[in-house]
């Protein structure tokens, strides 16, 4: 751990308060929901997945299928932030490179499913036939 130094604080500072613009965590997204914060949550796993168990007022819209005419619906400056299963998942950062592709303010969701399950938030599920 010490054999490479730490980062000048300047340095330091700089990179950790750019992560806060490209990531937001568990807890912030379920106060954002509980006060009608101005987002659109996306659960960019597959349909399957997301019937089992999803962020309550999250939307399912899997990244291969993140194009421009599903997002017509939205306004260009809305911010849009994706989760998926959690760390060991990449689906969130594929997500949010197609929707910066497209123009489009982009947040990760950090820790997926699995962070929402370990702060001990609920999930949502699609009844079988439903």
């Amino acid at each position: 751990m010490t054999a490479i130094p730490a980062a000048p604080s300047a340095v330091a500072e700089a990179h950790f308060a750019a992560e806060f613009t490209f990531e937001t965590d568990c807890w912030d997204v379920h106060e954002g929901l509980e006060i009608g914060a101005d987002f659109v949550l996306l659960d960019v796993r597959s349909p399957a997945m997301y019937a089992k168990g999803h962020v309550p007022g999250a939307i399912n819209l899997p990244h291969g299928k993140l194009v421009q005419s599903k997002l017509a619906q939205w306004p260009d400056n809305t911010l849009f932030v994706t989760y998926c299963a959690g760390p060991h998942c990449n689906g969130a950062a594929r997500g949010a490179l197609r929707l910066a592709k497209l123009g489009r303010p982009v947040k990760i969701m950090s820790g997926g499913i699995t962070g929402w399950i370990d702060e001990g938030f609920e999930l949502a599920t699609i009844e079988s036939g439903a």
